[in-house]
């Protein structure tokens, strides 16, 4: 069964358990799905209110963004678990496996997609609650700071996917090349987060 597919209680229950997968991975993506539809929420309660009529066509773009980008998130649960599959096989291989190297450098490039592009999509979603922070309506201010704090732990969390395997690649350039990714997205949108919850504090304080 795939895991998006789950009811919240039978994905954390085998989130808890002792199986490879789902693993941070997964919940990175649930999160920041999750982050996306309070985005949906939001300018969905938005949407054709006299009060925010001037952000109309914005709304209209966030409520279809939004939307895709949660539907882009929740296959991202299970595809993260197949990219890492290979890397938990390739684990188990004997250390004297003339294969095993080449095995498992290919299974840690694999492993790091489905986080790179976890990272990419909350980033963008972040860029959504912005708006919405200025756009949205004052009444759901305090959901644009839960979709954003989402955003970033989904942010954040893939890229700890990433950098637990990078570290272990023999092709450093490879390496070299997915770790700057990483942190660029890391220093632009930690704190733009962090200002839009900053944002949602001032406006609730």
């Amino acid at each position: 069964m795939s895991f998006a597919e789950m009811s919240a209680n039978s994905f954390s229950e085998v989130l808890a358990s002792s199986e490879p997968v789902p693993g941070g991975g997964g919940a990175s993506a649930l999160i920041g799905a999750l982050g996306a539809a309070l985005a949906s929420m939001v300018a969905n309660l938005t949407t054709g209110k006299k009060k925010y009529a001037e952000f109309e066509s914005d709304i209209q773009r966030i409520i279809a963004r939004a939307a895709e980008l949660r539907k882009a998130l929740l296959p991202l649960i299970d595809e993260d678990a197949k990219c890492f599959e290979p890397l938990s096989r390739a684990y188990g291989l004997p250390k004297d496996d003339p294969n095993r190297d080449a095995v498992m450098e290919d299974a840690l490039k694999l492993a790091c997609t489905a986080p790179l592009a976890i990272m990419k999509t909350a980033a963008e979603t972040i860029e959504l609650h912005a708006e919405l922070a200025v756009k949205g309506s004052t009444l759901m201010i305090s959901d644009v700071g839960v979709g954003v704090l989402c955003c970033k732990t989904a942010l954040m969390g893939a890229s700890l996917s990433i950098l637990i395997n990078v570290r272990l690649m023999k092709d450093r350039e490879y390496s070299d090349v997915l770790r700057a990714e990483t942190d660029t997205l890391l220093e632009k949108y930690c704190p733009l987060s962090d200002k839009v919850y900053t944002q949602v504090l001032e406006k609730l304080n």
